[in-house]
């Protein structure tokens, strides 16, 4: 039976084993999905989750507005999605109940930040020299955007008639523009999850929605690298994934000694995910699946009563 009990799960004392549903991988706004963070947590809602994260890429903003804004009628993880470099690959690095003030965790922050402004701006400059130009304020706009990435670039190349739909805008423009790594390094962003609290995990590591799918051979060798920096969870359920598929990531997970972790890569319109779909087929997970729960329960102070 659900909880009907309002919970931010930095602060509060609930069981997240009574909890339905669970989606711990959403971006809103705040990075590249198309919904508010509020809206989103209303969404979630709606959708019967009782346990939820936000997840933006290289920003706590709208985490942080929730966090001291609860949504009402489901619990609230703060979190985080790091984009990573490392020597056998790049991924992406997941961060939950973290205390965004730690020093390192903000230097985690401003790395990732600086590295994404930069990137934004040799893009900007690269449409400029194909004669794809926009307003000043659009630039600001964007610009004052916490983590812009190709979905708002190419909202806008839409908006001005540079390009016919997001997809196009980004396959065969956006992509075309030389522009480096935007990325931190894997163990900085582990090693400042860990500084500050939070539990450090793995994101889609087969490939998440729309990137080359990872070989055996090179899951193995940044598995490896990456439990070296004191990785704690793999996202075994994903919505990319076939359930058969996420049990075998499940059972990686627990002879390694991780957790196992679940959410849906929620992006709003930008993807076509619905909330709370954390396997292909659609298949419930039930919370009981997913051992990050109780040790995130762990996190918050004076403890969580787990039955």
């Amino acid at each position: 039976m659900c909880t009907d009990r309002v919970q931010v799960l930095d602060g509060g004392a609930d069981s997240l084993e009574r909890a339905c549903r669970v989606d711990l991988h959403t971006h809103s706004t705040a990075s590249d999905g198309t919904d508010s963070p509020l809206r989103l947590a209303e969404q979630a809602e709606a959708a019967g989750i009782r346990v939820f994260s936000l997840t933006d890429h290289d920003t706590v903003a709208g985490a942080e507005q929730l966090r001291k804004q609860p949504p009402e009628g489901v619990a609230f993880i703060p979190g985080i999605e790091f984009s990573c470099r490392m020597d056998s690959g790049n991924c992406h690095i997941l961060g939950y109940a973290c205390d965004a003030a730690h020093p390192a965790f903000q230097q985690a922050l401003a790395r990732g930040a600086a590295l994404r402004g930069a990137k934004l701006e040799k893009r900007l400059a690269f449409l400029s020299q194909q004669g794809m130009t926009f307003p000043e304020e659009e630039l600001e706009r964007l610009r004052q955007i916490p983590s812009a990435g190709k979905p708002h670039l190419g909202n806008l190349l839409v908006r001005y008639g540079y390009a016919p739909d997001l997809q196009r805008a980004i396959t065969q423009i956006i992509n075309r523009c030389p522009t480096g790594s935007s990325r931190i390094d894997a163990k900085t962003a582990v090693q400042a999850v860990l500084a500050s609290g939070g539990i450090p995990v793995w994101a889609h590591p087969l490939g998440g929605e729309g990137e080359r799918e990872i070989g055996p051979e090179q899951f193995a060798s940044m598995l490896d690298e990456l439990t070296g920096y004191g990785l704690m969870g793999l996202e075994c359920w994903y919505s990319k994934y076939p359930p058969s598929l996420c049990g075998r990531l499940a059972e990686t997970a627990s002879a390694r000694g991780l957790l196992v972790s679940g959410g849906s890569d929620c992006h709003g319109e930008n993807k076509s995910i619905p909330l709370g779909m954390l396997n292909a087929g659609s298949q419930p997970v039930p919370p009981d699946r997913l051992t990050i729960l109780a040790a995130l329960a762990g996190r918050i102070p004076g403890g969580l009563p787990i039955p």
